[in-house]
């Protein structure tokens, strides 16, 4: 069966089906028709010996989940027949357009994202001859590394050590002994698949002289037992940029597992874990800090003096500050990517003594006498009145 024969016809007008019928319903009129159109039930007839080969051809493409899937897909891309040789024409691929419909099945001659791809799975073709000798980039890698909060913000040179496949140094990838080289597959002619004809249906399956590798190996590497990979330890230094944030990954191209076939290698992704700081907090770029200050300094304001990453700096408090304010001193925060830094946000807590000498009651109690008058939970009582009413 040809791309071209399949993308025409029409299985479930085969089976006699309508295209959303389930499976069982699929099944059922399968046995039906394979009844009444089985050869020993028609000797010689030669009608009924084609029609019983049409309906098995369709019910192998629809009983299969994953067929079927790619079937109804090909169909909406060639609803009405857009795609057909002399049929209409979608994009001004029309009669004269000089249209080749094998240009449209991409895959069948080697290249990649065509309909062939599409297809691949049901002629056996998975992307052409040669499939398993195309490039194929290497697999991304993914490791972890823990820092210091204040390396996360001002940035650090990290080693890691990091065992994971790499591209055999004894022999460059090829997987033969240094001085000899792979030979192609005669089984399968370097394609790495060979064809099996089963009735009305051609099916594709790895080559088992050279396990769809399309080559065989006569003297293979003693280092990577002729895999062309090896797992080896080695040592990177990694940048971490200032600013980092916990959780954030990392990119280091081309450091993840080797290609395949002359591919390049995956990257390898950094994940970076932050351990916290015992006085500074985050937000973004804002560094925080919480302060304790007596109730005198809030009433009356004051200067406080405020560490920060990179020394110290004098903090106005304004006269009535409340407790848990936040006051902002920009520019002593995270670096930013594009220059910059975020602002160190300063947090003011009254600390509450637990214990009081008589002379500090004295004291208080005179307080709270001279200030008697002031309900600080007035405008809370006027605020439930109001909501009365």
């Amino acid at each position: 069966m040809s791309a071209r024969d399949w993308i025409e016809k029409d299985f479930y007008a085969e089976l006699g089906v309508p295209p959303d019928a389930s499976t069982d319903e699929i099944k059922k009129a399968y046995r039906k028709l394979a009844r009444e159109l089985h050869p020993d039930a028609n000797p010689g007839d030669a009608k009924a010996e084609a029609r019983f080969k049409a309906v098995s051809e369709a019910y192998g493409v629809l009983s299969d989940a994953e067929k079927r899937k790619q079937y109804d897909e090909a169909r909406r891309l060639f609803a009405g027949g857009a795609f057909r040789p002399g049929g209409g024409g979608f994009g001004g691929f029309g009669t004269g357009g000089g249209f080749d419909f094998g240009d449209l099945l991409g895959g069948a001659s080697g290249g990649s994202g065509g309909i062939g791809d599409l297809l691949g799975g049901l002629f056996g073709r998975r992307g052409g001859a040669g499939a398993a000798n195309r490039p194929k980039r290497g697999a991304d890698v993914e490791t972890e590394v823990h820092i210091d909060f204040l390396d996360a913000v001002r940035g650090a040179t990290v080693p890691l050590r990091l065992t994971s496949p790499a591209s055999c140094g004894t022999c460059g990838g090829t997987g033969a002994r240094p001085g000899t080289a792979p030979r192609a597959c005669p089984g399968c002619g370097g394609s790495g698949l060979v064809t099996r004809n089963q009735g009305a249906f051609a099916f594709s399956e790895p080559c088992r002289d050279c396990r769809g590798t399309g080559q065989i190996i006569d003297d293979p590497c003693l280092e990577c037992a002729g895999e062309g990979v090896s797992t080896r330890t080695r040592t990177l230094t990694v940048r971490i940029p200032a600013g980092v944030d916990d959780g954030q990954r990392i990119r280091l191209a081309g450091q993840g597992e080797p290609g395949r076939n002359g591919a390049p290698a995956g990257d390898l992704y950094v994940r970076v874990h932050v351990d916290p700081h015992h006085v500074f907090g985050r937000s973004g770029h804002d560094l925080t800090i919480t302060v304790p200050v007596t109730f005198p300094e809030l009433v009356m304001g004051t200067t406080l003096t405020v560490p920060t990453l990179d020394g110290k700096v004098s903090v106005r408090v304004p006269a009535g500050t409340a407790s848990g304010r936040v006051l902002r001193v920009r520019g002593r925060g995270v670096p930013r990517r594009g220059g910059g830094s975020g602002d160190l946000l300063v947090t003011l807590r009254v600390d509450v003594p637990r214990d009081l000498d008589e002379k500090a009651k004295e004291a208080l109690e005179a307080y709270a006498a001279a200030t008697k008058d002031h309900d600080p939970r007035a405008g809370l009582a006027a605020l439930l009145e109001h909501g009365k009413g």
